[in-house]
């Protein structure tokens, strides 16, 4: 879960099914065009984060006085810029911000993507009770034109196919693996959720998650109990989807972490080891009975 679950009683769920992606297929030319970033080593490490005389739409964005304090504040251990760079989020880009909270992210992606762009804030019905006052700020007044906003519980969420250049997961992956009655946090289907980013991206899209890591080995199950997960997971799943993994970045590592420790306890919080992953739509399929 994202910063609005101080206290949370859970239950374990199943791992996600594993499909067969053999029939998928890379257009290398395009690949390579697209996913230059993904050649040689997928590790990228370092930060472009408000480095003195440097400039780029999305330090642009970060840099944008029309931001909250409040976001503001939380930068520097967020690191967005580097972040959504690694995505490659780019002005003009249709770009959902999936599970999008108060929406630091949509905030920033709004200036990113710029007027010819479109960013969609996709939200359920827990996640609009727990932020639903940094909800309100941010979008009062018809601030941020081009978001749009929308809500689907899950296991409910439909998206028109091939509409995204890119998908963004901000440390909400997890909550595959959660569940809560008491909270109204239903069990995801996870496949079936990724299908539908799957058929939402276009040929080559991105789907970047940012998440809590958990210790090498740990079950899907951690999801639900400390609100981490195994980056090994991570790649199972997207892989079992049919997404390619091309690339991830250290920037957010903290090797210090506290792996035994839930995501909220205030030894680690905000402190943690993050993990960030970006994965393709490969450009061609073969028919597999999507």
């Amino acid at each position: 879960m994202n910063s609005w679950y101080p206290t949370i009683r859970v239950a374990l769920i199943a791992g996600l099914c594993v499909a067969a992606t053999a029939c998928i297929q890379l257009d290398p030319e395009a690949s390579e065009r697209l996913a230059t970033s993904a050649s040689g080593s997928p590790t990228v490490a370092g930060s472009a984060v408000l480095e003195p005389g440097s400039s780029s739409p999305i330090l642009t964005a970060v840099r944008d006085p029309a931001r909250p304090k409040t976001d503001r504040e939380q930068d520097e251990r967020r690191r967005a810029a580097d972040v959504l760079t690694f995505f490659g989020i780019e002005p003009g880009m249709v770009v959902l911000d999936l599970f999008s909270g108060g929406g630091y992210y949509a905030e920033l992606l709004s200036y990113a993507v710029g007027p010819a762009g479109r960013v969609v804030a996709h939200n359920n019905t827990p996640y609009l009770s727990f932020a639903k006052d940094e909800i309100a700020a941010r979008f009062t007044a018809g601030r941020l034109a081009n978001v749009e906003r929308i809500v689907a519980d899950n296991n409910r969420l439909e998206l028109a196919p091939n509409r995204f250049d890119a998908v963004i997961m901000i440390k909400v992956y997890h909550d595959v693996y959660f569940v809560s009655d008491e909270m109204g946090w239903e069990r995801i289907d996870g496949p079936r959720l990724l299908d539908e980013v799957f058929r939402a991206l276009k040929p080559g899209g991105v789907l970047g998650i940012v998440d809590h890591a958990a210790a090498p080995g740990s079950p899907p199950e951690t999801g639900g109990t400390l609100h981490r997960i195994d980056p090994a997971v991570i790649r199972r799943d997207m892989a079992a989807a049919g997404f390619v993994f091309d690339g991830q970045s250290d920037v957010l590592r903290n090797p210090t972490d506290d792996y035994s420790q839930s995501v909220f306890s205030p030894t680690v919080r905000n402190r943690t080891d993050r993990v960030i992953m970006r994965f393709r739509k490969p450009y061609r399929q073969q028919e597999d009975n999507r």
